[in-house]
Parts: structure tokens; C-alpha cells; sequence
């Protein structure tokens, strides 16, 4: 049976959503996780939920410490990671209230720990040149596309954000260059969460709750408080979305998708095929598991 992590903000870390929860305190050689765990089921699938800004939404986006999120998730067994992130949108047809499904991102973030490979955990040995693309695992990406479709959630099926350091939002000149790259999104925490499965070996998708229009649109103008009235909605709308997807999730044999990405992050490090690596082999028997 596959075991789901479900990383989100503020509702997304709703004990109703699970079945007999129950909350995990686990430190990593990283640090402490923004929170707790939870952990229970959903459809009859194991999950464990994490806030990725604490429980009361404390913990700023470039002070989340992403290491010790995914490292925390890796440690209670968790196979594939879901998550959401509320972001603005750059592009008109991209509407608040809409969800979207990334497939890639644009990294402006400045000093964030971005890789477990930086020589403070002796189980994390060498250095890592981790492939950037495809940024989210595309099978897990299409899992929640299909379930959108089935709970008739307006949704887009691509598009890629660019990442800000945050906490501030950007500027009508920040917004517009981004818009000319052909963004769709603007975010402050799309990175470095999802380099980090995939140097973990993780399966890692995630869902994008549209919030505002940023401040490139004229009569625009993005403020927390507009950003909440949406991201309350759009909440329940994820909510939905993750409860179907993680039954739908429950049915896939994600066996070779692990040991395919185990083996692609096992052969981005820089050290000799002699060194063993805990949590990137897999045995034949049981995939992600250790």
C-alpha cells in the first residue's frame, strides 16, 4: 500500500480530512519541521499531513525549512508527496479562484538551504547535481489533472510559476517582466520543496490555488486580505480535490516510479558507486520503503 504525504497551507492541515488522526513529533538532522505531523487515512490510504507554515501560519516562506519538511516526510515511510500553494496569477485567462497544475518553475528565490547534500548530514554524502526537469513527477501530476476533471474543478493542465523570495509581493514592473516570460503564476514557496523530493526520490506534485491577478492588471491590487477571502474558497476546493486524489493514488502501483526515480538521484551524486545510500536504495520487493 503506497502512504501519501500531503504538504499545504493554512485548512489544508484539516484533522477532519483524515480518518483516527493522530499528531507525530519528529526531529531530522536538519532541524524541526514547521509542525507536528498528522497522520491518519483517507479512503483507506495512510497520509500524513504537514502546514508547511505551522499550524498558525508563523513561519515566513523563506524561513520554512524545507530540508526538515521533506526529510520529516521521508522518515514516517511516505512514498509520493501532494501539495498546494496558494499563487497570483500572471496571465488573464488564469482567473482567481481557479486551480492550476504546474509543470515546471522559475527559481528567484535567494538563500535557501535547497539541497540535503551540503556535507551537515553524514547520511547524505557528496554532492547532488539533481535534474531540474521535468520538475514534478508527471505521473502523480496526471493523477490529480484526471481528478480535477471527475470533480469538474476549473483547473489548468500547465503552466509554470516563478518563485519569489517573498515576504512582500512584487512590484508592478517585477510582475509585468514576469508575465513576459510567459509565467503563469507568481509563488514564494514552489521552491526548493519540490527539488528536494526529487533528490529524495519522492514523487512530488503540486496544486496551484489562484488567488489574485498580482499587481499587473491596473485595477489590481493584491493585499493578504483579498489574498484570504480566495484562499479560503479555494481551500475547500483542495480539499475536495486531495481526498479523490489520494483514493485515486491508492489504486497505482507506484513501485517502478520509485525505484526509476531512487536510481536517476543515486546517480546525480558526485561520490564513488561504492557508498552506500540509506533512503536511495530500494530493494526488489518493496519500492520507497526502508
Amino acid at each position: 500500500m503506497v502512504k501519501v504525504g500531503i504538504i499545504g497551507g493554512s485548512g489544508l492541515e484539516d484533522p477532519n480530512i483524515l480518518h483516527e488522526p493522530k499528531l507525530v513529533s519528529v526531529l531530522t538532522p536538519y532541524g524541526a519541521p514547521s509542525d507536528d505531523l498528522l497522520e491518519g487515512t483517507i479512503n483507506g490510504v495512510e497520509c500524513v499531513l504537514l502546514a508547511r507554515h505551522g499550524r498558525k501560519h508563523d513561519i515566513m516562506p523563506g524561513n520554512v525549512n524545507y530540508r526538515a519538511n521533506l526529510w520529516a516526510l521521508y522518515s514516517r515511510g511516505v512514498d509520493v508527496i501532494i501539495a498546494s500553494t496558494a499563487c497570483g496569477s500572471l496571465q488573464e485567462h488564469v482567473e482567481p479562484g481557479h486551480l492550476l497544475f504546474p509543470d515546471s518553475v522559475f527559481d528567484r528565490t535567494n538563500g535557501r538551504a535547497s539541497s540535503f547534500f551540503d556535507g551537515s548530514n553524514p547520511g547524505a554524502p557528496g554532492v547532488c547535481h539533481i535534474q531540474g526537469h521535468p520538475t514534478y513527477n508527471e505521473k502523480l501530476r496526471q493523477v490529480l489533472i484526471s481528478t480535477a476533471e471527475r470533480c469538474q474543478l476549473v483547473h489548468h493542465r500547465t503552466g509554470f510559476g516563478v518563485c519569489i523570495e517573498g515576504p512582500r509581493f512584487s512590484t508592478r514592473t517585477e510582475s509585468n517582466v514576469f508575465r513576459s516570460w510567459g509565467a503563469s503564476l507568481v509563488n514564494m514557496t514552489m521552491m526548493p520543496e519540490c527539488i528536494l523530493a526529487k533528490e529524495l526520490g519522492i514523487p512530488y506534485a503540486t496544486t496551484a490555488l489562484v488567488t489574485d491577478y498580482d499587481c499587473w492588471k491596473e485595477e489590481e491590487q493584491v493585499t493578504a486580505s483579498s489574498v484570504m477571502q480566495v484562499f479560503a474558497a479555494n481551500v475547500e476546493k483542495a480539499k475536495k480535490l486531495f481526498v479523490e486524489a489520494v483514493g485515486e493514488i491508492g489504486k497505482v502501483d507506484w513501485s517502478d516510479e520509485i525505484r526509476k526515480m531512487k536510481k536517476q538521484a543515486r546517480e546525480s551524486l558526485m561520490i564513488s558507486p561504492d557508498v552506500v545510500v540509506p533512503f536511495l536504495t530500494v530493494t526488489a520487493d518493496v519500492a520507497g520503503k526502508q
